[in-house]
C-alpha cells in the first residue's frame, strides 16, 4: 500500500517536472488539461506522434557548452 502511493508520487513529481521544463508552470490548468486531452488523441505511430516525439527528444538533451556551440557556429561560417 506504501509503496502504491510512494511511486504514484514519484509518478506525479516527474509529470510536474515536464510541465516545467515545456515552460508551461505558469499556464492555465483548463489549457494544460485541454492541451493534454489533444494529445491523447495522437494515434501511436502516426506521424504527428513521431514528429512531437522529436521535438520531446530534443528538448531532453543537454544543452551545448558556450565553448562548443560557439566554435560550431564559427565553423559553419566558413563553409
Amino acid at each position: 500500500m506504501m509503496a502504491d502511493r510512494k511511486k504514484q508520487a514519484r509518478e506525479k513529481f516527474l509529470l510536474g517536472g515536464l510541465v516545467v521544463k515545456a515552460g508551461l508552470s505558469g499556464a492555465d490548468r483548463a489549457f494544460l488539461l485541454g492541451g493534454l486531452s489533444e494529445l491523447a488523441s495522437v494515434t501511436p505511430g502516426s506521424p504527428e506522434h513521431r514528429r512531437l516525439r522529436d521535438i520531446g527528444e530534443e528538448a531532453f538533451k543537454p544543452p551545448l557548452p558556450d565553448m562548443l556551440s560557439s566554435h560550431i557556429a564559427e565553423t559553419a561560417e566558413w563553409h
